[in-house]
């Protein structure tokens, strides 16, 4: 079986575990992962953080936005710039004019400045102990922490459920691997 066949498989039983988890374990784990926080040093000092806007049943990060915001953070969210394009990135807070884009995305639109983030909280469907992720197949977040990569020194955070681990994600060359991984138990850093 090719690799994108295995990915797409893992892709649909990974979404259809995450949509069967329970809308107050989804709440209860909003709240876990936001008092769990960044993994431990990265939020010493104050730092531009990519964060996301959750569709379906993603975990949300909205509860740890806060208290980032709090703690002297600066939040962003990604924006789709073109199919084979990396994302860019324009700060965000609550209230901030927003765009809905495909799958119900939202993203903040001008004036709000465009930045490189420092630290990234990525999305998935799942992840592995070697800490890689699979996404949603379109590639988004791998061309861009590549790009991200070639000009700073970033940090990524993977953040999910734990339910999502899986024991291997497939994967190619050019899938990016993670940093770190948050969920509602805690975190583990990979590497």
């Amino acid at each position: 079986m090719a690799i994108t066949d295995e990915k797409a498989g893992l892709r649909k039983r990974m979404m259809a575990v995450r949509e069967a988890l329970p809308a107050a374990t989804r709440k209860r784990a909003e709240a876990d992962v936001a008092g769990v926080g960044l993994p431990p040093g990265l939020g010493d000092t104050a730092a531009t953080i990519s964060s996301y806007w959750a569709i379906g049943a993603e975990l949300d990060p909205g509860a740890l936005e806060g208290r980032l915001i709090a703690a002297g953070h600066t939040i962003c969210l990604p924006c789709i710039q073109g199919k084979a394009e990396p994302m860019l990135f324009r700060t965000w807070k609550h209230g901030d004019p927003m765009r809905e884009r495909k799958w119900g995305i939202k993203e903040p639109i001008e004036p709000a400045p465009s930045v490189d983030p420092d630290i990234l909280l990525v999305p998935m469907l799942a992840w592995d102990a070697a800490g890689y992720r699979l996404g949603y197949g379109g590639g988004y977040y791998d061309r861009t922490i590549q790009a991200l990569r070639a000009r700073k020194t970033i940090t990524v955070i993977g953040f999910a459920y734990d339910e999502q681990k899986v024991d291997a994600v497939p994967r190619l060359d050019y899938d990016e691997r993670l940093d770190w991984m948050l969920t509602p138990s805690g975190v583990i850093r990979f590497g």
